[in-house]
């Protein structure tokens, strides 16, 4: 897989990609919470290609999460203690995030996040690559990101919101989960049809 490099007269593209791409990922991820109970789909698990590799390794879950100035980490907090039932905590999540959690793309980071069980392979060869190709193809829009790859700290406030929004839908997470961030470099990444 290529990524086609943007030349220099394209530095409207970053801005406006970068934009297009947090719009289209708020309206498929509240699509997913109202019409699909929160199922992720295609437009929620990108595959995955590491640098010089021309197959996925397989397709991964991912968070969007809010920029630390717009942070409801203490709100998913709270919700996942206010019961010990995974079927009532996952129908508040569900009603909290088909509202307007996802209203303003404004208000998140483009930043994603996906989480890996401790000691996971795939995890190890993703960091190892320090870079990696995320593949999102869905509702005729693809998103191809060039992203920058690192672990997340448990202290990294994208960590917490991972941790927090993980946990509403999967009450089970094991300790020690280890949480990448996928960080886009948009003069890189492309869509298709292209984002004008």
């Amino acid at each position: 897989m290529t990524v086609r490099v943007a030349a220099s007269g394209e530095a409207r593209s970053s801005t406006t990609l970068r934009t297009a791409f947090l719009k289209w990922q708020c309206r498929v991820r509240q699509l997913a919470m109202r019409d699909n109970a929160g199922r992720p789909d295609d437009a929620i698990t990108p595959a995955l290609f590491l640098p010089g590799r021309d197959e996925a390794l397989g397709r991964i879950v991912t968070v969007l999460n809010r920029a630390p100035a717009h942070s409801l980490t203490p709100e998913m907090t709270h919700m996942a203690a206010r019961t010990n039932d995974p079927a009532q905590r996952r129908e508040a999540a569900l009603a909290y995030f088909s509202a307007t959690y996802y209203q303003s793309a404004a208000r998140f980071s483009d930043i994603l996040t996906a989480t890996f069980p401790p000691g996971s392979i795939l995890a190890a060869r993703i960091r190892k690559a320090q870079r990696a190709l995320l593949l999102f193809d869905a509702y005729a829009q693809r998103f191809t990101l060039s992203c920058r790859v690192w672990r997340l700290s448990p202290q990294n406030p994208f960590h917490e919101a991972t941790v927090a929004h993980n946990t509403l839908f999967n009450p089970s997470l094991p300790p020690g989960i280890e949480i990448l961030g996928f960080e886009p470099d948009w003069n890189m990444s492309t869509s298709a049809p292209e984002i004008s």
